[in-house]
């Protein structure tokens, strides 16, 4: 009954062809140039076309390369804006939309995990999905309480599909790193792929979203859904309105920019104080910017509306207290102690021996968000950051290569790294000290 392609064979070959495509583009753009075209005309007309194909098939094919692609779209503020734009509209559209699964295959899924008399639990059902994901598609409805709600609809096959597709994504990571300056492919599509249980399991979901609509209800800042009902293959959680991220990126109002992005760096470090969880899927399409309660208040009564909770990290005691004290430290420059921190925890590996000072050199660019009591996070700050770490030259290079990511923090570097993602796509200034000052454990010295 699945209409996800599901056989490896078929995955693969679309896959594969993504770098033959991008190959074949490089060809068919030199022939251009010596039929008389511009290079730079011809480069336009080579990302475009290279941007439709990779929306394309990863849109198409769902699983785990869109869920690629979406991890990818928080990074496209670090490549140069001549490349970026044209791959900017095209992985954005991962985020909010994708090809959708045919209606005949969600009533399927429907009736067998709801039952035969599935209808009579909505009062409302739209057959047409509100939004698409990498492993399932949300529909509008309105359950038999009167309460507007969203379906969540799991793709037949979904697991078999994330599975074939992160393990040949890994095949040419090589091919694809180059789309993101600075920034190692392989071991994101290796968490992807640790990740694939959890996320296919709804109730480990439903569970981490109800903790936090537990936690931030009636929160000032944060709206979370409540569960409704979960079932196998299908979650129903209430419904919230708002903007979606990504238009407050595309078109939104400094104040929405610089409202939303506040809410972000709150969430993704007040979350795991309250809750002992991480929100660990910060692509813009899992947010919502809300206006206030009584609908009346400026920017500063807006909300941000948090949803998907299938992929997160459990951290009982919060967010790792080295990270806050390691950041306060190298704020301060005290080089030595940041150096026998970070060995300690596994990121200097003792078969190695760095300069103090070189590392503290390597960390200083990267956490200035931190220094500053407002921070304006831009495309051109991300620019800087990832060129100044990939290319081979450069002493940032050739020391991060020599650093080592410790298991227990790939996903909070990744959540991290994502989050800035979207706070310089958001153009937003940002009061980011504010938020390590009251949630970030070890940030603030002890008394």
């Amino acid at each position: 009954m699945s209409d996800l392609p599901r056989k490896a064979v078929t995955r693969t070959a679309r896959l594969a062809a993504l770098p033959l495509g991008f190959a074949g583009r490089a060809t068919w753009g030199l022939g251009k140039r010596i039929g008389g075209k511009s290079a730079e005309l011809v480069a336009r007309e080579l990302q475009q076309r290279t941007a439709d194909q990779l929306f394309k098939v990863l849109g198409e094919l769902k699983g785990g390369a869109m869920k690629f692609g979406q991890a990818l779209s928080v990074f496209e503020s670090a490549l140069p804006e001549e490349v970026a734009g044209p791959y900017r509209a095209a992985l954005t559209k991962l985020q909010e939309a994708a090809p959708p699964m045919p209606t005949r295959t969600v009533h399927a899924v429907l009736e067998e995990r709801l039952g035969p008399e599935w209808r009579e639990l909505f009062l409302e059902f739209e057959d047409k999905p509100a939004a698409a994901a990498s492993i399932g598609q949300v529909h509008r409805a309105v359950w038999h309480d009167g309460r507007e709600v969203a379906v969540k609809v799991q793709y037949p096959g979904a697991g078999e599909a994330l599975l074939s597709d992160l393990t040949q994504l890994s095949r040419f990571a090589r091919l694809l790193g180059p789309l993101i300056p600075g920034m190692d492919v392989k071991p994101l599509i290796t968490e992807l792929r640790d990740r694939v249980s959890e996320e296919l399991d709804y109730s480990l979901e439903a569970q981490a979203q109800r903790e936090h609509a537990e936690e931030f209800a009636g929160d000032p800042d944060v709206v979370v859904p409540s569960v409704v009902h979960q079932g196998e293959q299908v979650l129903v959680t209430e419904w919230i309105d708002g903007i979606p991220l990504s238009e407050v990126i595309a078109d939104g109002t400094e104040e929405q920019r610089n409202r939303a992005g506040q809410l972000l760096a709150r969430f993704l470090f007040s979350g795991p104080a309250r809750t002992g969880l991480l929100h660990a899927d910060p692509h813009p399409g899992n947010f919502r910017l809300l206006p206030g309660a009584d609908d009346e208040g400026g920017p500063e009564s807006w909300r941000l509306g948090v949803l998907d909770f299938g992929t997160v990290d459990r951290l009982p005691g919060g967010l790792p207290e080295t990270i806050g004290t390691c950041l306060r430290l190298t704020l301060e420059g005290d080089a030595d102690t940041v150096y026998e921190l970070l060995r300690e925890e596994g990121f200097v590996k003792e078969s190695i021996t760095l300069d103090p000072d070189a590392v503290l050199a390597y960390l200083l660019p990267i956490i200035e968000p931190a220094e500053a009591e407002a921070f304006a996070f831009t495309r051109g700050w991300m620019r800087t950051q990832a060129a100044r770490i990939a290319d081979p030259r450069s002493p940032a290079h050739q020391l991060g290569k020599q650093l080592n990511l410790p298991p227990s923090y790939l996903l909070i570097h990744r959540v991290t790294l994502s989050t800035i993602g979207v706070l310089c796509q958001l153009n937003a200034t940002v009061r980011l000290r504010d938020e390590l000052r009251e949630w970030l454990p070890g940030f603030v010295p002890a008394e």
